[in-house]
Formats: C-alpha cells, structure tokens, sequence
C-alpha cells in the first residue's frame, strides 16, 4: 500500500473513515493492529511509528474508542506543523 504518496484531502478522508471504524466496539481485538499498520504507512518515519503504537493503544483499551486518533495525526501534520517555506529570489538576466 501507498498511502504517504495520497494528497492530503484523501489522507482526511481516509483518516475520517479510519477513526469511523474504530469507534465500532466489538472489532477492537481485530482493528486495534489493523489501525496500527495503516498509520505506520500512512505517515512516514518515526512519527508514523510513534503514531501507529499510539493508535494500536488508544483502540485496544476499552472506553477510548471515541479519541479520533487518525484524524488528530493529519490536524498534527497539515495544519499544525510549522514548516518553513522557502524564500524564491528572482534574478534578471540581461
């Protein structure tokens, strides 16, 4: 699976769906991994990893179904993280 290449309007919807799923009690036994792997390739790196125990935690722990782990990972990586944007110079060649 590809899902760090998606754009970033999938990956929400994705992560919307995801976070649907895992509000669904009685597949927790089976989901918790699920959602593990998914944001490991979701996210690249440590962040991904990180992201991915802490989704497997927050679905195998009866009562914290209702934490939307997905969708708080992509507000942490789109809209939250501060990243420098590059300065463009223009030069004029005569």
């Amino acid at each position: 699976m590809h899902l760090e290449n998606l754009s970033k309007s999938k990956k929400l919807g994705l992560s919307i769906l995801f976070d649907a799923i895992g509000m669904i009690t009685f597949i927790d036994i089976v989901w918790a991994p699920a959602s593990a792997y998914l944001m490991s390739k979701m996210y690249k790196g440590n962040k991904g990893k990180i992201a991915g125990f802490v989704s497997f935690i927050e679905e195998i722990i009866p009562g914290f179904d209702i934490i939307p782990t997905f969708t708080i990972m992509w507000l942490l990586t789109y809209v939250f993280q501060k990243k420098e944007q590059p300065i463009t110079v223009e030069v004029e060649a005569e």
